[in-house]
């Protein structure tokens, strides 16, 4: 599997399905506020809706993988640590800011200043954690892509005239998710991936499903759709981040996370596509600076290093 693992091709392949999958939950989620009529300020609805399909994934990952695996992913006591600091970062954290920041902006914006999550893995990588050399291409890479999420963020705070508040809920969960990213390549080495996954997405789901209950959420609108829509955005989360987490494993962090620049392009136009939103001038400009900036840190340059 490692060997499989760590071929460019199946590398591209394993990252584009999961960056499609993330790039249609921009979307999914959005429409699920409609669904189950959850207004935007709402916020103990919000994150019981984030609960309850965090907690569902996690049981499809644990079913899942222990069936592809032929035996059950059961946890060691000592892995439960390691769980933990996963749920707060990779679900807990991340996932509190990112459903409060889609409803307070849209799709779109939101999946581009999301992609700052991959410089963010990169310099967390090389320079706090120090599990890789940060080059001068990585540099400057993540200064270009910095700045398509700053003239977004900017260009939303000129058309509303109200602030950024969506769009900075969106960068903090970079933040958390670059974090969660570093520690499950490090945890990796004493788990099994899948299992970590599915884990914290139990225990994340749980404390953020008790969270919105305890402060009144409230899923009044329940319809086949919206369930079947709550299925479909679990499983995007089963598949997509256990398979992220084996690439993590047996690969740099920066050589995944640059394969990150394809959830903005997915995330993009799906959310444009679904949503019916124009796409403006500013968006498209942000967008090619996130993706330039991305494929900056992924040229080769061996002679250069910080």
């Amino acid at each position: 599997m490692e060997k499989l693992f760590k071929k460019t091709y199946f590398l591209w392949l394993a990252a584009g399905l999961c960056c499609l999958l993330w790039g249609s939950a921009f979307p999914a989620i959005k429409a699920g506020y409609s669904l189950f009529e959850i207004p935007s300020g709402d916020t103990a609805s919000i994150i019981l809706f984030a609960g309850i399909r965090f907690f569902l994934a996690g049981v499809l990952t644990l079913i899942i993988f222990s069936v592809i695996g032929r035996k059950p992913l059961i946890p060691q006591k000592s892995s439960f640590k390691r769980i933990a600091v996963l749920a707060l970062f990779q679900t807990v954290l991340q996932y509190v800011f990112f459903y409060l920041g889609l409803a307070f902006t849209s799709g779109s914006r939101g999946s581009v200043i999301n992609a700052s999550s991959v410089f963010f893995a990169m310099l967390l990588s090389g320079v706090v954690f120090k599990m890789e050399r940060l080059k001068l291409n990585k540099i400057i890479g993540s200064i270009i892509g910095f700045s398509g999420v700053v003239l977004i963020s900017l260009d939303a705070f000129n058309s509303t005239g109200g602030g950024i508040k969506g769009e900075l809920f969106i960068l903090i969960s970079s933040v958390s998710y670059a974090f969660s990213s570093v520690f499950i390549k490090r945890f990796s080495e004493y788990d099994n991936p899948a299992m970590l996954s599915g884990c914290q997405f139990l225990l994340g789901g749980a404390a953020l499903t008790l969270f919105g209950l305890a402060f009144g959420g409230r899923l009044t609108e329940v319809s086949l759709k919206g369930i079947t829509l709550l299925v479909y955005l679990a499983l995007v989360s089963a598949v997509a981040y256990s398979l992220w987490s084996l690439l993590l494993k047996y690969n740099d962090v920066s050589r995944v996370a640059v394969c990150g620049f394809m959830i903005p392009v997915f995330g993009f136009f799906l959310s444009a596509l679904f949503e019916k939103t124009e796409i403006g001038i500013v968006s498209v400009i942000s967008l090619i600076l996130a993706v330039s900036g991305i494929i900056t840190v992924n040229i080769k340059n061996n002679k250069t290093e910080i």
